[in-house]
Parts: C-alpha cells; structure tokens; sequence
C-alpha cells in the first residue's frame, strides 16, 4: 500500500496595516481653554481604527485626568510625539518650535487665528509639505458652518449665564434674578446682532424671564430670529435714539456679530447703568465698546459688578469660560468630520470631495492656498483646484 503523498497548503498570512495617528497636544495659549475630543470621542476614534496619542496633562483643562482616556486606548505621550502625528489636532495658532517638530505631510487641524499666526511658523509648515486646514471655516452643503457655528452657541448661552450669575451676586453684583418672579419688573437684556449666538443668547435670557430688545439692521435676520424664538423678543433696526434708549435701561449688553461694524462710543456707555453687564461675542472683528477695558474670561475672573462700581468693563471669549461644554461640542463635529475622511480614504480625496473642506484649508503641499495665508508670508495664494488636479 502507497504512503499518503503529502500536498502543498497555503499558509494563513496576514498583512499589517499601520493605523493613522491623531495627535492632541496641549494647548499653551493662555486665550484658548477649549479641547477639542473627550476621552468618549477619542474612545470612538480608537474603535474606528485610528491611534490617539495625548500630550499628558492637555485635558486637565476640561478637569478630565490622562487616566481618563488612556482606559479609552489613547497613548499618553509627550509633547513631541503628539506633534509628530499624521492628523495634529491644536486649536490655537502653532508656534514656530511646534510647527519645526510637525511630521512632513501631515494635517493640521485649528482654528483660523489668522492675526495670531506668524510668517515664520506658515514657512515651516510650507517646507514639511503640511497641509493646515481651519476648523472655524469648514461649510457644508447647506451654508452652515459646523464647527464655527456650535461655538457661536456655546457663546451666546455662555454669555447669559455668566451675566445671571454676576447679576445674581450680592456682592459684586445687585443680587437679583433675570425674571420670572410674579410681581417684580424682569431685567432688560439687549443684544446686537441676529446671528446664531444672539439668538442663543436670546432664547437663554426669555428662558429666565428677562425682557429682551434684539438690535439689526437686517430685517431678514431679525425676521428669522423672531419667527424662531416667537413674540417673546423685541426687534428693531440700529436707530440711534431707540439704541440710546435700550442702553440706558439695560441690565445686560451682548454684542454680536453684525454684517457691517457698528460701534457704541464713550458718549453712548456713559448714559449705561452702574452695574451694567457688557459682552462682546463678536469674533474677528472690531470691538464693539471701544472705550470700554476687556476682560478675557479665559484669563481672569469677572470683576466687581456693583452698582458702587463706577468703572464699567466689557467681557470677550464667554466660550473659553465653559471649555467642557465646548470640548463635548467639538467632540460630536469631529466625528462626523473623521467619518468623512474614512469615507473619502485619505485627506487629499476629502479635499478633492468635499467642496466645504477645501475652502478652509489655507495651506496644502507647500502652497499658500487663502489670502489671508499668503498676505502674511508675502507670497501670492495658489488656487488649491489647481493643486488637487495633480495630486
């Protein structure tokens, strides 16, 4: 009897892939609080594939410990490392020892900043080939700004609850509720501007029974925001003496963003109350209350609000103030940012796929592609279609 003959079998191989790392560094900007994934969202990232590497100690800023997401799967790192990712996440204008550390090649996602940024940390970025895209500018197909517009809502509420608390004060305060009390005249809240932070800002201050005058010179948005919160606000155009008017009954002023600059001079803060609570919410543009000193709630805590206070102040970055909230936010849009990129394959074919990706990228493969970009580096922005078509 023959001896079975042995036969040749394929032998089980297995190919190894090498993940996509996403970066998070800490942010050592002392006017940017926010961070940008908590450990549930990085917790996602690692399940969908990606490595996460974390500067240790960048999320105590939003009170989560490291341990807190390495129980997730995110590596613990240093500085360096987290920098030397595929994807860096650093919401803050880069500084030119960081830019120097980033891989060649790699993304770099932000916020804008563009009057933060210097010309010798862009040249960096240009010569490691880095491809920097500004988070605040991203659209989608329907106009709206994912990224840029949460915050603006974040903005608006952040800026009522901070003025209720100072409001509610007995100390630094007048010790007083913005309304709902039977009986007692509620506090008057005037906002300028009908973008989405006003009507945040808006549909807060009703919720505590204030009464509230919102200021635009565009009817169209004014109609929106009414139709939206209902008759519970008073709308009217920027007319000079109903502006006076508001203002010197007011409780609490929140300056918004509006199409064209609108300033409040000295002479119109000197007929405000003692104790009046100003914010400005408008991003990127000129202060609203010129003449007035800020207060960056990213970096101190609010002053003496008392009607004894004879000095007013007027507050910015209310966002930065609540930065978990805003972490948790970013959080959701990142996500859904990933899941397009997974779904394009890389971020080159996302550039080329999605038209609201590409407009707010402002640096690709050693190319200035905005103008604000090459304004600073003294060259001439190159049309990223152009880019793309080769790439």
């Amino acid at each position: 009897m023959n001896a079975p003959t042995p036969l040749e079998q394929l032998a089980a191989t297995a190919v190894a892939s090498r993940k996509v790392s996403i970066g998070l560094p800490a942010s050592q900007s002392e006017s940017e609080k926010r961070f940008p994934l908590t450990p549930e969202a990085a917790a996602i990232l690692v399940d969908r594939g990606f490595a996460v590497r974390m500067e240790a100690g960048a999320a105590s800023c939003i009170h989560y410990s490291d341990e807190a997401y390495s129980r997730h799967g995110v590596e613990i790192t240093d500085r360096a490392a987290a920098l030397r990712c595929d994807i860096v996440v650093y919401l803050p204008a880069i500084s030119d020892a960081d830019a120097q550390r980033l891989k060649r090649g790699a993304l770099l996602l932000s916020f804008a900043h563009m009057g933060s940024r210097t010309a010798h940390s862009l040249k960096i970025m240009l010569q490691k080939s880095v491809t920097a895209i500004a988070l605040d500018r991203i659209g989608d197909t329907s106009g709206n700004h994912p990224f840029a517009d949460i915050l603006r809502e974040i903005d608006g509420r952040a800026a009522v609850a901070i003025a209720s608390s100072l409001l509610a004060d007995s100390v630094h305060g007048k010790g007083i509720l913005l309304g709902g009390i039977a009986g007692i005249v509620p506090c008057e809240v005037m906002i300028i501007g009908a973008d989405i932070a006003a009507k945040a800002a808006a549909r807060s201050a009703i919720g505590q029974g204030a009464t509230v005058r919102l200021f635009d010179n565009d009817v169209y948005r004014l109609r929106e925001v009414a139709d939206a919160i209902g008759p519970g606000v008073i709308s009217s155009a920027l007319h000079p003496k109903v502006v006076l008017s508001a203002l010197r009954s007011a409780d609490i002023v929140i300056g918004s963003r509006l199409r064209r600059p609108f300033e409040i001079g000295a002479d119109a803060v000197a007929e405000m109350k003692r104790g009046v609570i100003t914010f400005d919410i408008a991003p990127d543009r000129a202060p609203m209350f010129p003449s007035m000193p800020t207060v960056d709630l990213a970096l101190a805590s609010p002053c003496d609000n008392s009607t004894e206070c004879v000095r007013r102040v007027c507050y910015i970055n209310a966002g930065n103030a609540v930065p978990r909230t805003a972490a948790m936010a970013l959080s959701n849009t990142l996500l859904t940012m990933f899941d397009d990129l997974i779904a394009c394959d890389s971020a080159i074919n996302a550039l080329k796929l999605i038209p609201g990706l590409r407009e707010a990228a402002y640096l690709f493969y050693g190319k200035p592609v905005s103008a604000e970009a090459a304004h600073i580096l003294g060259m001439r922005p190159v049309d990223i279609n152009f880019l793309l078509q080769f790439s």
